[in-house]
């Protein structure tokens, strides 16, 4: 017997895990069935059921959504019944509170997403209430959602979607958001906050440096401390040290810098590399508006950071939040879209805050929900390439991206303010101009996008495995 066990541990000695192919590290390689396809759209503004209604063109969207394993878009509303609902409007939020019948719930299932983010600046619109409410809808729906939670952790957390040809991971996160909306762990005997996974930044103001000696001289003269005053480079307005302060410094040109939190890039890519150890296929999702809606240049941290990430793991870096495209870079064969812009923009929200009746000018004792709406979209949503975008298809081949295809929508900027918002695919000369100005965004990123018959397409050269 003792012979016996000496010789079957022999044979255990001799077992080589590195000759057997066994994962002992947790691998972030791509692992999806040929043929694997990601649809990702931009925003979800909406606010009714979109499927059960007259939207002539909706139905050929919607079968482009339905053709592929995961489709995803960012949910930008809360979903709740006003009748029954026990939160309120966030506190001094000023601004819109976005909200959608529970129905939308199904609608989205139907149109084919099955997964979405939900790190933005309106998941917090109703308060943690709300943001408790959609998630039970979405979940009773089937639809995976990443980006919000009851605490850091949970919000910052990697979700999975099963499909057919591989298991999806996401990780979701945002760059813009308001306050009271960015998720805390627990510290000692205080609880964690429910809220969103959020990036903080500091942002930099870029200056000529004649400017910035102008603004040396200012600061100088006023009472309030600053505590880099002996920096030549840099001028701090500092009016209240707890709440931080304005910073501009030197810069070739006017412009905006940022600085991304450490903990938040740490937690991140960690999230990222622990959503592909526990899947095969792992997008990673931003909310960000910065520098602005009106630019069409993603910020300058955008680009090293989406990168980074997808070193960590992700396939496919999906941007959004400035209402417009911005454009599309390939990097290590996975692609990084800057800005999808809006996918649905039906904005019959309703109901809204006093607050924000306020903030328009609007009085709830005469003026109507749809005045406040309208006054807010003429102060800065008006302008028709917010009604214009892409529905882009990744196809998947041998672990790598094989084609990119981007089919353009738009949204009737021209109907009425109760029929505009819906997608449709773009006219033949409308596809056209969304195409080629995709191609002048993208040419920075080195990115060539073919114009075929009305739809964009890229497409890239096998390589060799990673």
């Amino acid at each position: 017997m003792e012979n016996d066990a000496v010789e079957n541990n022999s044979h255990v000695a001799d077992y080589d895990p590195a000759q057997s192919g066994y994962d002992s590290v947790g691998s972030i390689t791509t692992n999806v069935a040929d043929g694997f396809t990601m649809v990702a759209v931009g925003d979800l503004i909406v606010s009714r059921a979109l499927t059960q209604g007259h939207h002539p063109g909706l139905s050929d969207i919607v079968e482009i959504l339905h053709d592929a394993d995961v489709t995803f878009g960012n949910l930008e509303t809360n979903i709740f019944d006003i009748r029954s609902f026990k939160g309120s409007p966030q506190a001094e939020y000023g601004g819109a509170y976005i909200v959608s019948p529970p129905e939308v719930g199904p609608d989205l299932k139907a149109m084919g997403f099955n997964i979405v983010s939900r790190a933005n600046n309106h998941a917090l619109d109703w308060g943690v209430e709300g943001m408790r409410e959609t998630s039970q809808l979405l979940d009773q729906n089937g639809i995976a959602h990443a980006g919000a939670g009851e605490n850091l952790a949970q919000a910052g957390a990697a979700r999975f979607l099963e499909t057919a040809r591989g298991r999806v991971a996401m990780v979701s996160f945002a760059a813009r958001y308001t306050p009271m909306s960015r998720a805390c762990d627990p510290a000692g005997e205080a609880p964690g906050r429910p809220g969103i996974n959020a990036l903080r930044l500091a942002v930099r103001i870029l200056v000529p440096p004649a400017m910035l000696e102008s603004l040396k001289q200012l600061r100088n003269a006023l009472p309030a401390p600053d505590p880099a005053r002996k920096d030549p480079k840099r001028v701090v307005f500092t009016p209240d040290p707890y709440f931080g302060g304005v910073t501009y410094e030197t810069g070739d040109k006017p412009g905006y810098s940022y600085e991304l939190n450490p903990r938040d890039v740490t937690d991140i890519i960690r999230n990222i590399r622990r959503g592909k150890q526990f899947s095969d296929f792992c997008i990673a999702t931003s909310h960000c508006h910065q520098p602005g809606n009106w630019s069409q240049e993603p910020p300058d941290y955008e680009q090293s950071f989406a990168r980074q990430l997808i070193d960590a793991g992700a396939d496919a870096y999906v941007g959004h939040g400035p209402h417009q495209l911005r454009g599309i870079e390939i990097y290590e064969g996975r692609p990084i879209f800057y800005s999808l812009g809006n996918f649905i923009y039906d904005d019959l929200r309703t109901p809204v805050g006093a607050d924000m009746f306020e903030v328009y000018g609007k009085d709830p004792r005469i003026d109507t929900d749809a005045d406040v709406t309208v006054a807010e979209e003429a102060r800065g949503f008006n302008d028709p390439v917010i009604y214009e975008s892409i529905v882009t298809v990744s196809r998947y081949e041998e672990n790598q991206l094989a084609e990119l295809r981007l089919y353009p929508i738009e949204l009737g900027f021209s109907e009425r303010f109760a029929n505009r918002g819906v997608p449709r695919l773009a006219s033949p000369p409308q596809a056209t101009a969304i195409l080629e100005r995709l191609q002048k965004l993208s040419k920075p990123f080195g990115t060539e996008i073919a114009i075929d018959n009305g739809v964009g397409v890229i497409r890239l050269q096998p390589t060799s495995p990673q």
